[in-house]
């Protein structure tokens, strides 16, 4: 019994000893895992994320890498707040400091009536008083400005060599300011006058030392030009030649330098660039007058500021003159004002002073001559623009201020009867007004002169040459050149002309084909068109260009049985050239089959101004070459001498006839005219006439 007591006992401590390891391994856990998170949220917290937080048992153990040392420790100082300093291991280090980049050193000394300036940082290893006591014999009374800084950092390369070198640049410029860098110095200086200017900077180009980078920007002011002047003038002795030329800029003088070239001036040219003048405008009043002078052939032009006089002798064309003075005058950017002369011919009659007002088919308005002040001229452009259309009209009218009384009222009048016009020419004199020009109101004349009597009076000397022209009556509303082609076309392509297989015979079932294009060529005669014919490429090419020819041929003669004047039709074969689909199927090659209507001249003609042009729509080839009516023989070749030795060349099957198809007898075509007897009937059988 006692012995088993005694194992009981034993066992009784053992169990308790296995419970208390188990409680105090269990307690030892909660507190490492509540201690890592306390301290862990607490330097989060506290802006330490860096920082890693482990737990061994009841050690901490601290581990990252802090920006600063000072911060390192302030860290590990705020965990001793949560964790006594005798558990915490610290594992922490800092950042590898770079070393800290040396400044940019620079230096500015800066010269002028007030002395020398020194700004920027320096080495502290540079004798600051040393450079203020050179500069300071060299700045006189006015002394030496020390506005420098110093950092304590080495000398860099190139330091010392730059410094000597503008030390002794600003010595030698007493209005400029140099900028100093390692290995590089800048310069930057005003000097009294070019020639200065090209001295200094020769002579900084030759000091520079091999390895120091120069930059320099040398000025020297502009002189002031008074009167600013120009003169350019063209004579038998020198031809075109600058007696005088002034310039504000270097792009006016270039400008101004273009201009005198395109007038004729060669060689070298030169223009003096200074201050002074009178507009900005400068160079474009310079190149207008230029242009003028060049435009007339002789004589000169000279500016004094913004006055300009313009003088040629008399060798020069009176009407040229005024067409050239009148558009210098009226385009002169407005600060310039212009006197122009010609040297009046000894022998010779005073030239008619006049007015002309042109318009075009275009509607562009052209206004020349003379009025009699620039009043006049403002009044008669805007009442040109509202009568004409503000963006047709050009003004190039000069001032004569010895016109007859009542001419502002004949160039308004002037401008009323041109808006009439299509496209013509009003000019007006002192004698009375001319009208010349094209209408599409049959009426136009009538109007002009109401127009104008209604103005000047019952007793005006009034010259009337109006022409009507059908073409631009709006009631009528006929076609264009354009137009007609179109509507052609537009037709073939609803209506195709087929011809007989291997032949230029039309198709019975396209006679009602020739009778749409009949149709189509209503006011459309006057037009000069080609009938244009094409085949496939099926034969031989020189037989697809005959067969195309005689097919547009017969055309134009289907368009006169139907009583259409042909005189401006031409016929054209081309034969299987410009294909407009694929010659592989037979669709493609019906397509390359056709006729096509081409406009040769968009101005329409009379059929009596032209030759008798109908030979080609009824005769075969010319100058010797045989005629075929597009006939074939037994076995298929065209029935004609000569022509039977080549087999068709058109895709077309040729069906063979039980006999030769007759000869076609060859027919005089003459033009029709208004007596000219139109037939009854469509004929059955073109080829027969």
């Amino acid at each position: 019994m006692r012995s088993r007591a005694t194992l009981l006992t034993i066992a009784a401590f053992v169990l308790a000893l296995v419970v208390s390891a188990v409680i105090a391994g269990g307690a030892a856990t909660v507190v490492e895992k509540s201690t890592k998170q306390e301290v862990r949220v607490a330097m989060e917290a506290q802006g330490y994320g860096w920082m890693r937080v482990h737990t061994d048992g009841l050690q901490v153990i601290l581990s990252g890498t802090a920006p600063t040392e000072a911060e390192r420790f302030r860290a590990v100082s705020e965990v001793d707040k949560y964790v006594d300093s005798s558990r915490v291991v610290d594992n922490t280090d800092t950042q590898i400091t770079k070393p800290i980049t040396p400044p940019a050193f620079s230096l500015e000394m800066l010269r002028n009536e007030n002395g020398i300036s020194l700004i920027g940082l320096v080495p502290s290893s540079v004798d600051r008083d040393a450079i203020v006591e050179k500069l300071s014999k060299v700045a006189g009374e006015d002394g030496v400005t020390d506005m420098l800084e110093s950092a304590d950092y080495p000398v860099p390369g190139g330091w010392d060599e730059a410094m000597q070198f503008a030390m002794t640049t600003i010595e030698t410029l007493p209005r400029s300011k140099v900028s100093v860098t390692a290995g590089k110095v800048s310069v930057q200086a005003i000097t009294d006058s070019p020639s200065e200017k090209g001295r200094v900077e020769t002579s900084l180009a030759r000091r520079r030392p091999t390895d120091l980078k120069l930059s320099f920007d040398i000025s020297a002011p502009r002189p002031v030009i008074t009167p600013f002047t120009l003169r350019f003038l063209i004579d038998k002795e020198e031809g075109p030649h600058f007696d005088a030329c002034s310039a504000d800029t270097e792009r006016a003088r270039d400008h101004i330098l273009a201009a005198a070239r395109g007038a004729g001036a060669k060689g070298t040219l030169t223009c003096t660039i200074g201050m002074g003048t009178p507009s900005p405008d400068w160079a474009k009043a310079a190149q207008m007058a230029i242009k003028a002078v060049g435009d007339l052939g002789a004589g000169s032009v000279t500016f004094s500021d913004a006055d300009i006089a313009l003088d040629v002798p008399s060798t020069v064309d009176q009407q040229k003159f005024d067409d050239v003075v009148g558009e210098l005058e009226s385009n002169l950017p407005g600060v310039f004002s212009l006197k122009a002369k010609r040297e009046p011919s000894p022998d010779a009659k005073a030239a008619q002073a006049s007015f002309t007002a042109t318009r075009d088919g275009d509607g562009h308005v052209e206004l020349k001559g003379r009025v009699t002040d620039a009043r006049e001229r403002q009044t008669i452009e805007s009442y040109a623009r509202a009568k004409l259309g503000h963006d047709n009209v050009h003004g190039a009218t000069r001032v004569d201020e010895e016109l007859p009384a009542g001419w502002p009222v004949r160039t308004l009048a002037a401008l009323d009867a041109l808006s009439v016009l299509h496209d013509g020419k009003v000019t007006v004199t002192r004698d009375g007004i001319s009208v010349n020009g094209v209408s599409g109101d049959p009426q136009a004349s009538d109007t002009i002169s109401r127009i104008l009597t209604s103005q000047l009076g019952e007793d005006a000397q009034i010259d009337l040459s109006v022409k009507y022209d059908k073409r631009l009556d709006e009631v009528l509303a006929l076609p264009t050149g354009k137009e007609c082609v179109a509507r052609l076309n537009d037709t073939l392509k609803k209506k195709k002309v087929d011809f007989d297989p291997g032949s230029a015979q039309v198709a019975s079932e396209s006679l009602d084909a020739l009778d749409a294009l009949a149709k189509s060529m209503k006011n459309c005669t006057d037009f000069k068109m080609e009938v244009a014919g094409y085949t496939d490429n099926q034969g031989r090419e020189e037989m697809n260009l005959q067969l195309s020819q005689q097919r547009a041929q017969a055309v134009i003669r289907g368009l006169l049985d139907r009583g259409v004047l042909i005189g401006n039709l031409e016929a054209k074969g081309y034969g299987e050239a410009q294909p407009i689909a694929s010659n592989d199927t037979e669709q493609g090659r019906e397509m390359n089959r056709r006729i096509e209507f081409v406009l040769l001249d968009e101005t329409p003609v009379g059929d009596d101004a032209l030759p008798n042009a109908t030979a080609d729509a009824t005769a075969g080839a010319e100058d010797g070459e045989p005629h075929w009516n597009g006939a074939v023989t037994d076995d298929g070749a065209p029935a004609t001498e000569d022509a039977a030795q080549d087999q068709s060349g058109d895709g077309d099957t040729a069906a063979k006839p039980e006999q030769d198809a007759p000869q076609e007898e060859e027919i005089p075509v003459e033009t029709p005219g208004d007596e000219t007897p139109r037939p009854q009937s469509r004929p059955e059988d073109l080829s027969k006439g």
